[in-house]
């Protein structure tokens, strides 16, 4: 018999058997999508969750839509915010990974842009992005919230020097007003109005923070690019986390509380991330700070669990907080502290059962903190019984540089039509398939966590 030869286009296998180790679900959406559109990858991203089923998941979902609801009352109208919600309960998705930088930083472009496409051939009106924002306003020379890249040039965006741009946290940094003279400098050049005027229309703004200039700049920009309003992002950050955490922590039953206070349960969470850092999957964990970050003089600060107290190591004169419930909840609302990474993601994503959407080290530790969680719960106890069953189904999704263009937004941008940039760039990305796109996943055969976990898989057998 003549074998038959399927011409059809495959993931390279070598790069979906070493994703498969940490997260099948992952490798599921990419196979599902290979030959298919871009755009068609959004969509499936976007797709429906299940309702949470068990209590502290239904608690969560709660949570989550009130906070959801106080940001959105920010830029919409009651109606709006109804319609939104709905939708969110229908598709809960978080495009997650975003730093807290101007979209005219291609990779944040880029991901916001596979996001829109995602609301939009869902029909969606608005979709959530979560902009970290704990990173400082330089990050290193000449990079960072603090800095506006013009594809030939960096522009100093707030003014400041760079001894206080290493020194302040974008989350905290303020008041800021934009660098006028700076950004006018570069308006002599043709191409400079697709997004120029937008930022030169808040010139005599004075934000409180950093955070809410890059927010509001960015959400002009979208305005700016998108006259239809086909899909509204919604920029959240950390401090939306940090009131979702104090609501976890109003009460000494919820789940968090349990985990975090009582002693022989935070005994056996230590101990699962201790297990899960030295485990075969450790170098994707981040390992900053202690379940918290503090906030002091402008700057966020790594935090260690000494003696009951959240301290600040090697700091004598530094933030010390009592590990317990009620001072760790009113830290949180005064804005002292700010959930880790682990914690963040629970309360946005893992307990209420959101899909998060991030880059190639985030699908690997939202897979270890869903792991980590499993691993604490007690059976023994029926709502996290439970809830163990619930997470059964792991939510988490690639969504970060799958779309890469590696010319400048300003580039990008000026030869798309203004006013409609994201709808003619929709009608490109209908044409483009996730293998074209991606280049047969070579950023993930090139990154060193993934490719180092690959060897050892290699040696192992």
């Amino acid at each position: 018999m003549t074998a038959v030869f399927d011409p059809t286009p495959t993931p390279p296998v070598e790069i979906v058997a070493v994703l498969s180790l940490l997260c099948p679900e992952v490798v599921r959406d990419i196979e599902q999508s290979w030959n298919a559109p871009v755009s068609d990858y959004a969509r499936h991203l976007w797709r429906p969750v299940a309702r949470p089923a068990s209590g502290p998941a239904i608690a969560a979902r709660s949570i989550l839509r009130e906070v959801l609801h106080q940001r959105l009352g920010a830029i919409m109208q009651p109606e709006e915010i109804g319609k939104a919600l709905d939708e969110f309960e229908h598709r809960p998705v978080i495009q997650s990974g975003l730093h807290c930088l101007l979209l005219m930083d291609r990779i944040t472009f880029d991901a916001l842009l596979l996001a829109w496409l995602g609301a939009v051939e869902n029909g969606l009106s608005a979709f959530f992005g979560f902009m970290g924002t704990t990173m400082t306003m330089e990050t290193i020379g000449r990079e960072g919230p603090g800095w506006l890249d013009v594809g030939d040039d960096k522009v100093n965006l707030f003014g400041m020097g760079r001894h206080k741009l290493c020194r302040k946290s974008a989350c905290a940094a303020g008041p800021v007003s934009l660098n006028k003279r700076a950004l006018e400098a570069v308006g002599d050049e043709t191409d400079a109005s697709r997004w120029l005027d937008t930022l030169l229309a808040s010139q005599d703004k004075v934000f409180g923070t950093a955070a809410d200039a890059l927010t509001a700049l960015n959400e002009d920009l979208v305005a700016n690019w998108d006259c239809s309003g086909m899909a509204l992002p919604v920029f959240i950050d950390d401090r939306l986390a940090a009131a979702a955490m104090a609501r976890h922590l109003e009460y000494d039953g919820s789940l968090l509380s349990r985990l975090l206070i009582e002693p022989a349960r935070r005994q056996r969470l230590e101990r699962a991330l201790q297990e899960a850092a030295s485990g075969p999957f450790g170098r994707f964990l981040p390992d900053a700070t202690a379940y918290f970050w503090g906030i002091r003089e402008q700057r966020v600060r790594k935090l260690v669990l000494e003696n009951g107290y959240l301290i600040e190591p090697d700091r004598p004169h530094g933030l010390s907080i009592p590990f317990e419930r009620p001072h760790l909840r009113q830290a949180l609302l005064d804005g002292v502290l700010l959930p880790n990474l682990f914690l963040m993601f629970l309360v946005l994503a893992i307990l209420p059962r959101v899909r998060v959407v991030g880059g190639l080290r985030q699908i690997g530790y939202v897979a270890l903190f869903h792991s980590i969680l499993l691993a604490v719960l007690d059976e023994n106890v029926p709502e996290e019984r439970d809830l163990a069953a619930e997470l059964q189904v792991r939510e988490n999704a690639w969504g970060m540089r799958v779309i890469d263009e590696k010319i400048p937004v300003r580039e990008q941008l000026a030869g798309l039509p203004e006013g409609a940039l994201f709808p003619d760039l929709l009608r490109q990305y209908r044409l483009r398939t996730l293998a074209e796109t991606t280049d047969d996943l070579k950023l993930v055969r090139e990154n060193a966590r993934w490719r180092k976990i690959g060897q050892a898989e290699i040696k192992a057998t």
